[in-house]
């Protein structure tokens, strides 16, 4: 059984908010969230939140385990940019593109192919 959570319009940039995600995919519940809870990324605050919902949905929605559950799927996907304009020299003005973030998480309470092949 899967449960997810997805937290839209995420003001972090994907290509810094992938650099944490990857660290999460794959492993226990537990430890995803330790990892989460003392990165210093901005980033984590938010994936920590999303993960946090995503236990609660399986808990509450799906009546799993919370201390069997795994990080099935995290993944970032880009959201809709910013566009904003910054004064420059002479005149002229260039774009300052701020760009946001749509972070999903999927938990599930079945352990991976490869972990069930070694046990």
């Amino acid at each position: 059984m899967e449960a997810r959570a997805v937290m839209k319009m995420v003001r972090v940039p994907p290509k810094k908010a992938r650099l944490v995600i990857d660290q999460i995919r794959g492993k226990d519940v537990g430890e995803a969230l330790r990892l989460l809870r003392f990165s210093k990324r901005k980033a984590a605050r938010f994936i920590l939140k999303t993960l946090e919902s995503a236990i609660a949905n399986a808990e509450n929605n799906y009546d799993m385990d919370v201390d069997e559950l795994v990080v099935k799927e995290a993944y970032i996907d880009q959201g809709p940019t910013l566009k904003r304009v910054k004064p420059r020299a002479r005149g002229l003005a260039s774009l300052v593109r701020h760009r946001t973030s749509h972070i999903t998480i999927v938990v599930s309470d079945e352990r991976p192919e490869e972990e069930e092949e070694e046990e």
